[in-house]
């Protein structure tokens, strides 16, 4: 249901936008050349003096980061609680094990908390450097979480540029999510709920923001430190509840929780733990999904509109949902992204789950793909590309091919 709401509203909040097609465009379409100044570089006192051969990331956070940053292919290790679909072809990997790092192919590691002495001196014998990047706190700390990750990646001046558009076009998407919510005499209040021992995403949290950008009122944006007073949340008593997979049960049972409204209202939301943790994606479909359960119109709103967009753009792909004219490339994240990709991977070419996002995986699968079909090997799934795509006699992979 979350990808479901996600995907209506980011079609209908980028008519907002300046930006075209139907999706988040987050301007991160790989660097073609390096910029002689990139490198040596200094992220959070760590001096890297060349383009990682591989990077690790042992941060649910920061792997989702990378993602939007579309650096997926650099990729050659995460921890287990990174559970991005994206990722699971991943070997699994630890602080604790600098040795397996190294094995993976990883110079590099980036992390969301300070490794331990012994890891840290294991890491160097491994001549693996690993560089701490914290969460950001508030949106004003995003453009700085997303430019620390986009230096250690691709360089001082190139990752920096690439971080810093990505993490204004996040924004600009939560913004326009934001302006899609009606205006209302009526006040909606909700809040997030960690567990049952006052876990709160509070008004000082970039989570607690999140709440605020779907239209919601948090009855916690008072409190600090991601606390709540169970007396101060009965008082303010909300109207919808959202939290973490498997906590409503306990909530209904839990006393000075079971009373609320939102509980006995049957008003209480379940959601991945990650989207609310994590900063790239993850924060973008937090919104979407609270805005869709507090405001249902909307959903209605975004499907008329997302519908008109297509007819609008002209005749539709033989065999798909995509207007002929469309042109995909690297950095769009929509539907008809998706679309393509599941395509991709009845023919061959795409061996990981399809996320709809357009990172470098899919570019090479779209080259892979021209190669096979006798089309210019571009990158880029302009109309041309497309129709080939979903056309009945486009060339499947060959089994045998290494490409």
């Amino acid at each position: 249901m979350i990808k479901k709401i996600t995907a209506a509203f980011l079609c209908a909040a980028l008519m907002l936008t300046t930006f075209t097609g139907c999706g988040f465009q987050k301007n991160n379409t790989a660097s073609q050349t390096v910029n002689a100044d990139d490198w040596p570089v200094t992220v959070n006192g760590v001096t890297i003096s060349k383009k990682p051969a591989g990077v690790a990331v042992v941060s649910p956070n920061l792997a989702d980061v990378v993602l939007s940053l579309g650096y997926d292919l650099q990729l050659k290790g995460k921890s287990k609680d990174c559970t991005q679909d994206s990722l699971s072809t991943l070997a699994n990997v630890t602080l604790d094990d600098a040795q397996q790092i190294k094995k993976q192919g990883a110079a590099l590691v980036l992390t969301g908390r300070k490794p331990t002495e012994a890891q840290q001196n294991a890491l160097d014998n491994a001549g693996v450097q690993v560089v701490m990047i914290p969460a950001a706190s508030s949106r004003a700390q995003l453009e700085t979480l997303y430019t620390a990750v986009g230096a250690a990646m691709e360089g001082k001046v190139t990752g920096t540029q690439r971080g810093k558009k990505a993490a204004q076009s996040a924004m600009l998407t939560i913004d326009s999510i934001t302006r899609l919510v009606p205006k209302k005499n009526t006040v909606t209040t909700g809040v997030y709920l960690y567990d049952t021992n006052g876990g709160a995403a509070t008004g000082d949290t970039l989570a607690g923001t999140l709440l605020t950008a779907a239209g919601i009122t948090n009855v916690a944006g008072d409190s600090k430190g991601n606390k709540m007073d169970i007396t101060a949340l009965k008082r303010a008593n909300p109207q919808l509840i959202f939290c973490p997979t498997g906590l409503k049960a306990q909530l209904a049972q839990a006393d000075g929780y079971k009373d609320l409204q939102a509980v006995t209202n049957q008003k209480v939301y379940e959601m991945n733990p990650l989207l609310m943790k994590t900063q790239g994606e993850g924060m973008i479909s937090a919104v979407t999904y609270m805005a869709g359960v507090a405001y249902p119109e909307l959903l209605k709103t975004t499907s008329a509109a997302s519908s008109s967009s297509s007819v609008a753009s002209g005749n539709i792909i033989p065999n798909s949902k995509i207007p002929a004219n469309t042109t995909l490339k690297s950095g769009d994240q929509n539907d008809y992204v998706k679309q393509m990709q599941n395509r991709l991977k009845e023919l061959g070419y795409l061996f990981v789950s399809p996320t709809g996002l357009y990172g470098d995986g899919t570019v090479q699968c779209i080259k892979d793909f021209q190669l096979y079909n006798d089309i210019e090997t571009t990158g880029v799934a302009d109309p041309k590309t497309l129709a080939k795509i979903f056309s009945n006699n486009a060339v499947p992979r060959p089994a045998d091919s290494d490409s």
